[in-house]
């Protein structure tokens, strides 16, 4: 019996792939080839159509890496093929392996009326449903070289300027042909049946139910006339095909999709092509499938869309309409959420889900993350504060070492909202919908006996083409089929609307959804990772101090539209292979370019508000855009600049075996011979922060050779080696106290040189150390430790809008496997009554471990991941010139943290003038209550948005004073909207305002609260 079964399914295998397929075009005939090769970047679709072509032909090879080759085919439809379906055949040399990793192809008509896409598995045409016999045809192909980029080689592709121009692709094939519908059919049925019938056990009686039924079929077909026979051995296959699933079967909710990264191993540009191709496929597909339902996210791909190919875009506009092209996901891009900030975050909901009701009407509420590594514990509340309540993401799925107890669930978040989440146990979010994935979402669905249904995202993504015709077949073949899941083609939001009606009580997940894999992704490409940091930090000051000069200065415009463009730039970045450091070398290289022109440009939006604040005179106002007073300075305010700090002088003095001392009156710094940070002393408890015989700030450097993604990945083996960098090249006291005091060491390595200037300032309570790495190693890893003498079980480290804990200690797989974790501006560890904290500028990635010393203390050692360098996708990945900022904060709370966090990344700005400037907006009372954006309503309204966010983890009462007469205040959602319990910002008697000034606030732990104050109207 067993060889019987194998005798078939061998057969079948054959007969399919050798007879039928081949046989679904019959007839070919040579179209006549012409070509263009544009030079340098892709041109406008006009340039390309209306260009010199020369004769070419099938066997050409075409393409240098990256470039663009319009080919020209034309031809006639015989005469005998009258009343037949017609169809082109265009080979642009795909390897039928990886859709959307290699060239692709847009097909236009003459008048420039965008066709479809080709790919690997849709290279056809459709050129007459009956052909009358004799027509002309002629069509245009935009094909594009896009290398195959693997971490095998460095073959240059990483980047066009070093790509070379050898053609990489053969044009194999075009040609027109007879399609057979009656042959394709088979083909489908065959397919279904078959791969149903491999997933079923052996001794299940339907597996041989089914495979006479596939024997049946091929003893009918005549191998010398396939489209003859392939009714009767459809016949066959009726009978098995007609019979219905089980009343228990499982349930698939199938939703068209192409997950399309917005760079990766491509640039930014051939996003926006990639993004066109596979909307015209989609849209042509719908046209002959009408209840195909496609799903996509990322307003900023619709947003190239409409920019691009205004002619796709109203297809999609039309079928938006029609209610079968979906808009999900609510964000500007599917963007990383581990080390976006909080506003950021917020922002990639406000700009996103704008984009969708302001083009489309739609009010998106699932939240599609399919792809990003791992998911921050904030992110609940922002997706229920966006009006946003279900989330997707699929990518836990790839954890390394602990598999997900649950594919339906309750996400519970920092502050307590939870979110109905759903994981697809089909495992991708580009399924084929074929029998091996089907069966697996049903056997793998974890919830079974409490719930019955899942979703399959389906289609070819990264330009793929996204569904195809052989997929929708599948899905028709599956829809109640026995043996299979049933299958529906439905939009995501009718999915879970009936998996939250079927399961409301599903089980709760509190905290991140920390991805157990790509932990490397905190810390590769630190340049980009740093442009991101100083972007929003700049984009925070540019809106606070517009804001504050346009309701104090008269005639001062705020500058919307500037804001508005260069937050979608911050937000595009944001994706999640673009800042997690995992595109290409190109990708990279803009990156650095572009923040350094939205430097430019933030810097000029903030000196401009600043200068008219600050007025005419002749001395310097200092601005402090932190949300916490300094220097006395307010918070949100400004004052002209005093004569010294008030603050005790910084001293300094030799160390007794080398080094120096540096003492500030709050604490007292030691380093030794080494330039290694041997004491430091918190002053006022009398503590020593530094574990004994330790030393801080040690730069490590470590072999990091990651078993797989090399960007990607760090691995828990590169533990197992480390060099201490202890060599010192030179040492020196470059300022000697009073206002500060520094210490400079330098030290070489490898083929790397760094050199640090450890600060200690007047009043200040952290040591500053400000690090210029020239870095050339390759495989490696740098990080600073700081072993600190706590007994900390628990580190405590800065995400949006609060901050999250996590063990220090390995009792379970679970904490284990947390061995590189993610923190924003600071990082903290405490014992009762003592702790200290790190602070950074621009640092993501770090560690915290302990360990039990010989005197039976303990050292909790924090580390901060400085520098990698993965060879693939970018071979140079770090490559280069870095300056990096950290602090070592002793004696610091969680809310000194907070604080300390955001003065190292606000810093003081100083411009001429002499006026003072009030705080637009003031918290009192509230130490806990974090103000984290002051900015105008985006409806031009001159409304005052600010958002503020509890801090510490606990309950908070304060007041928000605002610096102006108010008419109105109002509690919004992100979008400034009136939450539907709120009160109307209309409403000039809203009782919430008290004293005509402020308003009271009580928040719960790590609660985010957005309002919108209105002035009042100037007294006549």
């Amino acid at each position: 019996m067993h060889d019987d079964r194998s005798l078939v399914e061998d057969r079948l295998h054959r007969v399919l792939n050798e007879r039928i397929r081949p046989a679904v075009h019959r007839d070919p005939v040579p179209l006549t080839v012409e070509r263009w090769d544009a030079p340098g970047e892709p041109v406008p679709v006009a340039e390309g159509l209306a260009a010199a072509y020369r004769p070419a032909a099938a066997g050409e090879r075409w393409g240098p890496p990256w470039g663009t080759t319009w080919f020209r085919v034309a031809g006639r439809v015989p005469e005998e093929w009258a009343g037949l379906t017609v169809e082109a055949l265009i080979d642009l040399g795909f390897d039928r392996k990886m859709p959307g990793f290699q060239c692709e192809g847009l097909v236009y008509r003459r008048g420039g009326e965008v066709v479809k896409g080709l790919n690997p598995f849709n290279d056809w045409v459709r050129v007459a449903e009956a052909a009358a016999g004799g027509e002309e045809v002629e069509l245009y192909v935009e094909a594009a070289a896009n290398p195959v980029i693997d971490g095998d080689s460095d073959d240059g592709f990483s980047d066009r300027l070093t790509a070379g121009d050898e053609p990489l692709y053969h044009l194999r094939r075009v040609d027109l042909n007879v399609f057979e519908p009656q042959v394709w059919e088979l083909a489908q049925d065959l397919d279904v049946v078959g791969g149903l019938m491999q997933q079923l056990a052996v001794d299940d009686a339907l597996r041989w139910t089914l495979l006479r039924a596939v024997e049946g079929a091929l003893d009918a077909l005549d191998l010398a006339d396939v489209a003859g026979s392939a009714p009767a051995a459809r016949e066959r296959l009726a009978g098995v095909l007609a019979s219905p699933a089980h009343a228990s079967a499982h349930r698939l909710s199938a939703v068209g999709h192409a997950h399309i990264d917005s760079a990766w191993l491509w640039p930014l540009r051939e996003t926006v092509r990639k993004v066109a191709r596979t909307a015209a496929n989609v849209t042509a597909l719908m046209a002959d499938h009408p209840d195909f339902v496609f799903a996509m996210s990322q307003a900023q791909q619709l947003a190239w869309l409409k920019e691009h190919r205004p002619e796709v875009y109203a297809r999609v506009r039309k079928k938006v309409s029609d209610g079968t092209f979906v808009p999900v996901g609510g964000m500007w891009v599917e963007s990383d959420t581990n080390m976006v900030g909080g506003e950021a975050m917020a922002r990639q909901f406000v700009f996103g889900k704008r984009f969708f009701l302001d083009e489309f009407g739609i009010e998106t509420e699932e939240v599609w993350l399919p792809d990003s590594f791992g998911y921050t514990a904030a992110l609940p509340q922002l997706v229920k504060l966006s009006g946003s309540k279900w989330f997707l993401t699929q990518k836990i799925s790839w954890s390394s070492t602990n598999a997900f107890p649950h594919h339906t669930f309750w996400w519970e978040g920092l502050d307590g909202t939870r979110v109905f989440t759903h994981f697809p146990p089909v495992d991708t979010y580009n399924s084929d919908l074929g029998g091996r994935e089907l069966a697996h979402a049903a056997r793998n669905f974890r919830e079974k006996g409490r719930a019955t249904r899942s979703l399959v995202p389906f289609g070819f993504g990264d330009g793929g083409g996204g569904p195809t015709r052989e997929m929708l077949a599948r899905a028709r073949r599956v829809r109640d089929l026995e043996g299979s899941p049933r299958v529906e083609i439905e939009r995501p939001a009718r999915f879970f609307e009936k998996a939250h009606a079927e399961y409301p009580d599903a089980p709760v997940w509190v905290g991140e959804l920390y991805l157990e894999l790509h932990r490397g992704t905190y810390t590769s490409q630190a340049k980009t990772k740093q442009g991101n940091r100083h972007s929003e930090s700049l984009l925070h000051e540019a809106e606070l101090w517009a804001a504050t000069a346009a309701v104090r200065v008269p005639g001062y415009a705020y500058p919307h539209e500037e804001l508005a463009e260069i937050w979608k730039t911050v937000l595009l970045h944001q994706f999640h292979d673009i800042l997690p450091g995992s595109s290409i070398a190109w990708v990279h290289r803009e990156a650095r370019d572009t923040y350094a022109r939205l430097r430019a440009e933030l810097t000029a939006l903030t000196e401009r508000a600043q200068r008219a604040l600050a007025g005419d005179g002749p001395g310097t106002v200092v601005f402090n855009a932190a949300p916490h007073a300094r220097g006395g300075i307010p918070a949100g305010g400004a004052a002209p600049r005093a004569q010294g700090t008030g603050a005790a002088p910084v001293s300094s003095a030799g160390r007794a075996g080398g080094g120096y001392v540096l003492d500030n009156g709050l604490l007292r710094v030691e380093v030794d011979e080494r330039g290694l940070v041997v004491s430091a002393v918190d002053l006022a408890a009398g503590r020593e922060s530094i574990a004994p015989g330790g030393a801080g700030n040690l730069l490590q450097l470590h072999q990091d050779l990651p078993n797989k993604w090399d960007a990607w990945d760090v691995d828990a083996f590169y533990r197992n080696t480390v060099t201490d960098l202890t060599g010192v090249d030179a040492l020196a006291l470059t300022e000697p106290g009073g206002e500060a005091a520094t210490v400079e060491v330098a030290r070489s390595f490898g083929a790397s040189r760094v050199v640090q200037r450890l600060t200690l300032r007047a009043g200040a309570r952290v040591l500053e150390v400000d690090t210029e790495a020239d870095w050339y190693e390759r495989d490696k890893i740098l990080k600073a430790a700081f072993p600190l003498d706590v007994k900390a079980d628990r580190s405590a480290a800065e995400t949006q809008f609060g901050h999250v804990f996590r063990a220090t200690h390995t009792n379970t797989s679970w904490e284990a496997a947390k061995f590189e974790i993610c923190a924003h501006r600071w990082i903290h560890v405490e014992e009762p009554g003592w702790g200290a904290a790190v602070v950074n500028d621009s640092t993501y990635g770090h560690d915290v471990t302990r360990e039990v010393r010989a005197d039976g203390g303990q050292t909790t050692t924090v580390r901060l991941s400085l520098l990698r360098a993965p060879r693939f996708p970018d071979p140079d990945t770090d490559q280069g010139g870095h300056r990096l900022r950290y602090a070592l904060a002793p004696g610091a709370t969680i809310g000194d943290a907070v604080r300390e966090g955001h003065w190292f990344n606000l810093p003081e700005r100083a411009v001429p003038g002499g006026t003072a400037v009030e705080p637009l907006v003031t918290v009192e009372d509230g130490g806990q209550v974090v103000l984290e954006t002051v900015k105008l309503a985006d409806d031009r309204s001159g409304d005052v948005v600010v958002r503020l966010y509890e801090s510490a983890g606990g309950r908070a009462r304060a007041r928000l004073v605002a610096g102006f007469p108010l008419a109105a205040a109002a509690v919004t959602d992100l979008l400034e909207r009136p939450l539907a319990d709120g009160q109307d910002p209309q409403d000039p008697q809203d009782p919430q305002v008290v004293d005509g000034r402020a308003v009271e606030l009580a928040l719960r732990p790590f609660e985010i609260v957005t309002y919108r104050l209105r002035p009042a109207a100037p007294a006549d």
